[in-house]
């Protein structure tokens, strides 16, 4: 079992966390508002625009549809199916936890209203990031508290989530559907949420059924080295 300074303790970084990185984004969606942008923001552009070709374009597509509802929901499905034999709770809370996602980057996008680079409304913040950064984090989360597979395998898995995540806020930019900025802001806001996300339902799993949020942590600490 966890001792209470140890509860205390996870759920301080959580939230120190999470308040970083609103902060983080409340700065740029502020500037986003006012149709500022980060110094790096053009120049990133500019920097990645002529490298556009027609085989690069597909594979640019291809990884930023992981983004898209119709390749995100059948993630969702297919991972809330895979958690069900292992947490009935969480294979529930996923599709909601990503629902949130969705008012999330809707009233994000709605407040800062800055075009993309490609003139089109809405660009802040990027919404596939924002939505990629809980459903993957979350997963990560998840390999490293509930998996008894070996670290190395763990570790794997989790730095595979991050590629994933940082390859479709790469296609992003390259499709010109968001500066760096709103990357950067979807990044930030996704992974507040994720972080809120995760210490209140430990919260409430704890005082629901008492050890169940301990259950959280255990598996790593005792699982295999690699």
């Amino acid at each position: 079992m966890l001792g209470d300074m140890k509860k205390r303790v996870i759920r301080y970084r959580l939230t120190a966390g999470a308040c970083g990185l609103l902060a983080a984004y409340l700065v740029l969606a502020l500037a986003a508002a006012q149709h500022h942008f980060l110094p790096l923001d053009r120049s990133v552009r500019a920097w990645v625009q002529p490298m556009r070709s027609g085989w690069l374009d597909i594979s640019m597509e291809t990884v930023s549809f992981l983004g898209e509802p119709a390749g995100l929901i059948p993630l969702i499905l297919v991972a809330s199916a895979v958690l069900w034999r292992a947490s009935r709770r969480w294979a529930l809370l996923l599709p909601v936890l990503m629902a949130g996602t969705g008012v999330l980057q809707l009233a994000g996008k709605w407040a800062a209203d800055r075009p993309r680079p490609n003139a089109a409304p809405w660009g802040f913040p990027s919404g596939h990031v924002l939505s990629l950064a809980v459903f993957f984090g979350l997963i990560a989360f998840l390999l490293v508290t509930q998996s008894g597979r070996r670290r190395r395998w763990r570790v794997s898995a989790c730095l595979a989530c991050g590629a994933a995540v940082g390859l479709v806020a790469a296609s992003r930019i390259y499709l010109d559907m968001h500066w760096l900025s709103d990357v950067i802001g979807g990044f930030a806001l996704g992974t507040a949420y994720l972080l809120i996300a995760i210490g209140t339902t430990r919260t409430l799993f704890d005082r629901a059924t008492p050890g169940a949020a301990d259950a959280l942590i255990e598996p790593l600490e005792a699982s295999p080295p690699a």
